[in-house]
């Protein structure tokens, strides 16, 4: 077995891409809910409860803005997918109960990266 096999991980933080760090961390701070954690020059942390959002300038790194996707798993989702539209977010599509189990919504954010928002299904 691999030594790495008997690591403990916690979270996984996607990085997304954007053409104005200033300009996301405002969407995501007044529309998406999230709060800023901390900031580096143009890289910014968004939390929103346990899970957490970086977004930076391509840089150096070569990447599309844009181009990423995450999936945040919550308690429910109707309630928050109404108070974003409240706030100004234009969801792609509207909560739903798919057939993997999950009643989830998407959302993009000004630059294009993509944001689901789901619950289980058999959610207490």
């Amino acid at each position: 077995m691999h030594s790495t096999a008997r690591m403990k991980t916690f979270a996984a933080i996607p990085v997304f891409h954007v053409a104005d760090v200033d300009a996301a961390a405002r969407y995501y701070t007044q529309v998406l809910g999230f709060v800023e954690s901390f900031r580096m020059g143009t890289y910014a942390g968004l939390k929103i409860g346990e899970c957490e959002i970086h977004v930076t300038l391509p840089g150096d790194f070569d990447r599309p803005v844009g181009g990423g996707t995450a999936y945040v798993i919550c308690d429910e989702v109707d309630r928050y997918f109404a108070a974003i539209k409240g706030a100004g977010a234009r969801p792609k599509t509207d909560p739903v109960d798919r057939m993997y189990g999950m009643r989830d919504f998407v959302v993009h954010d000004p630059d294009g990266n993509q944001l689901s928002f789901g619950c289980d299904i058999e959610r207490d």
